[in-house]
């Protein structure tokens, strides 16, 4: 799913998922999704205390169904909640609450026209660049790509 925030400081639109069930439903009008570890640039989370609106878009591997979900949320930290979303014996920072105000199916075509799913369409990530040489061209050469690189197997495999 995509979570999309607005704030004082623009839009932001973040890619989320665990395993099947992450966001869970807690009754007609409330969801609940851990917070867990990213890039640690908080823009969704600054964005919720801020203003609170949010969207959700679920896609579903494998098919053209489209979920949106639009509403207003909060940040919780209460240590028995984040507790109750812990994975392998690591719990989230924080959780987000989500008043839902809206839920509607998106149109599918965009899907199936893009063949997201289908193999034959996806591109190998070896033709693309790697996100230490986009990182050297958007901070014009301040961050040294080759050792971001090197360093993410590591970095991955202590936070994920």
């Amino acid at each position: 799913m995509t979570l999309a925030t607005c704030g004082t400081e623009g839009l932001d639109c973040s890619p989320r998922g665990d395993l099947a069930g992450f966001v869970r439903i807690v009754d007609d009008r409330t969801l609940m999704m851990p917070d867990r570890r990213g890039n640690n640039r908080i823009d969704s989370l600054r964005n919720i205390v801020e203003v609170g609106r949010v969207g959700l878009l679920f896609l579903v591997p494998g098919s053209g169904t489209t979920l949106r979900v639009n509403g207003t949320a909060r940040i919780s930290v209460d240590p028995d909640l984040c507790a109750a979303f812990a994975v392998d014996g690591k719990a989230p920072r924080s959780v987000i609450v989500i008043s839902v105000a809206q839920v509607y199916f998106q149109c599918a075509r965009a899907i199936h026209r893009s063949r997201l799913w289908d193999p034959e369409s996806q591109v190998g990530p070896a033709s693309l660049p790697s996100p230490g040489q986009i990182l050297v061209a958007t901070s014009r050469q301040r961050i040294d790509g080759e050792t971001y690189d090197a360093e993410w197997p590591e970095r991955a495999r202590k936070t994920m």
